[in-house]
């Protein structure tokens, strides 16, 4: 059997925070406001691999009201819900991502990105994409006003 979630997530640009994207500080003026490190990128993949098995999503699992989480690492987070979804007896298929966002420049550090990701949910490197794309100068990621995350994943039962 296999199943599929799609994750998304999205959050505002703001000063003096750090940039994370895939587990990769990327130099920027700007970085993504958020409870946790604010990895959009992660969180949308967090979220695809929960609502493939429907177990809800990262603020259920991961409340941003819990001092626990706060500044987490989201890489960490994504490796607490590869044991969830091996606890329900799944892995991970592959792993298809889209982050949206006017600037910076992101080709630079995809492959980096799929890295940590492959790393953080025990996958071939060959499983994971990672995409990136503008909405020329359109809307709010357009603007440069926040970064927004697509993510499809497909988990098959090990069994």
């Amino acid at each position: 059997m296999i199943r599929i979630g799609h994750g998304y997530d999205v959050h505002r640009l703001t000063e003096e925070r750090r940039l994370i994207l895939g587990g990769v500080e990327i130099p920027y003026e700007k970085g993504l406001l958020g409870h946790s490190d604010a990895d959009v990128l992660i969180h949308a993949v967090m979220d695809s691999m929960l609502g493939a098995l429907a177990l809800g999503d990262i603020g259920k699992l991961f409340p941003d009201s819990d001092i626990r989480y706060k500044n987490a690492d989201s890489l960490e987070l994504l490796k607490i819900v590869v044991e969830i979804i091996a606890e329900n007896g799944f892995g991970v298929g592959n792993i298809d991502c889209t982050v949206i966002c006017q600037s910076p420049k992101l080709a630079p550090h995809i492959e980096k990105m799929r890295k940590n990701i492959s790393a953080a949910t025990g996958c071939d490197i060959s499983q994971i994409s990672v995409k990136a794309t503008t909405e020329e100068g359109l809307g709010f990621t357009g603007t440069g006003e926040g970064i927004v995350a697509h993510a499809v994943c497909i988990l098959a039962d090990k069994n």
